[in-house]
Parts: structure tokens; C-alpha cells; sequence
């Protein structure tokens, strides 16, 4: 069952839910962010990969590499940003599969892979909401029945 609709009052709030879903992600899992630009889903991405990594890790956005990939403390985090592709086969052949086999992945701009989406993925939608954002978040697979808010 997918929790209501959060709303996060600044960076600090969006923060705090990525450092929330970094303990409930497990290898073979994802994490899907949808959203206009600036509307934080990097802010969300980098939060998530530092509470895995550490909190010093450099996360750059891979809008122009396509992916990152981190050591994380318990298995490998590969942050993809798909903005750039043209064709949903794109994604596969730079890794999207082998991140899920033994890691997990935080994409950005899932729309791009036209519902070839991993099974076992939580999607977040992220909306502007004057200052604030609003999310609402919907459990697929080994996602559902996971209690994501605290």
C-alpha cells in the first residue's frame, strides 16, 4: 500500500527523505524520480546515495554521463539520469541490469525507459508546491507493503 502524499517543506525535508528511503532499499531494488526540472529530485538522489555512501561522497549529477556508480557500505549504487536518451534500449546497454543484479539504482527521468521499469521499484513523483514540494510515492513489487514513512 503507497503512503499519502508527503509534503516537504525545503531541501533539508527532501534530505531527510532520501536518508529514509537508504534504509529501505535492498539490492535489486529502485528507485524511479519523476518530476520538472528543479523540482529536487537530485537533491533526493544525492541525500539517498550519501546516507549509503558517506555523508562527504561527491554526487554529481549524471546528466551528462548517464550514470554513477558508488561504493556503497552494504553493495553498489548506480544513480542514472536518462534526460539524454532517445531510445528506452539506451539504458540497458549502459547497465541498467547489471546495477540490479547485485546493487541498486536511483534513476532519474524513468519516463525515457516508456514502461520497461525494473519490477522492484518505488516511483516518486515530485511536484512543486510554491516553496515546498509535494511527493507522492507508488511501491511496485518488493516495494509494496513497506513501511516507508518513519
Amino acid at each position: 500500500m503507497s503512503p499519502p502524499d508527503l509534503y516537504l517543506a525545503d531541501e533539508q525535508a527532501t534530505s531527510a527523505l532520501g536518508q529514509t528511503l537508504a534504509r529501505r532499499i535492498r539490492p535489486g531494488e529502485a528507485i524511479c524520480l519523476t518530476g520538472a526540472l528543479g523540482a529536487g529530485k537530485s537533491t533526493l538522489a544525492r541525500a539517498l546515495v550519501r546516507a549509503l555512501t558517506s555523508p562527504e561522497e561527491e554526487v554529481p549529477s549524471p546528466t551528462f554521463t548517464l550514470v554513477q556508480t558508488y561504493d556503497g557500505r552494504d553493495f553498489p549504487i548506480s544513480h542514472f539520469d536518462l534526460y539524454r536518451l532517445s531510445d528506452p534500449d539506451e539504458a540497458y546497454e549502459i547497465g541498467l541490469d547489471e546495477a540490479l543484479e547485485d546493487g541498486v539504482a536511483v534513476i532519474e527521468w524513468p519516463e525515457r525507459l516508456e514502461g520497461r521499469l525494473p519490477p522492484d521499484r518505488l516511483d516518486i513523483h515530485i511536484t512543486l508546491d510554491g516553496e515546498a514540494r509535494r511527493v507522492r510515492m507508488i511501491a511496485f513489487g518488493s516495494w509494496r507493503d513497506r513501511d516507508l514513512e518513519s
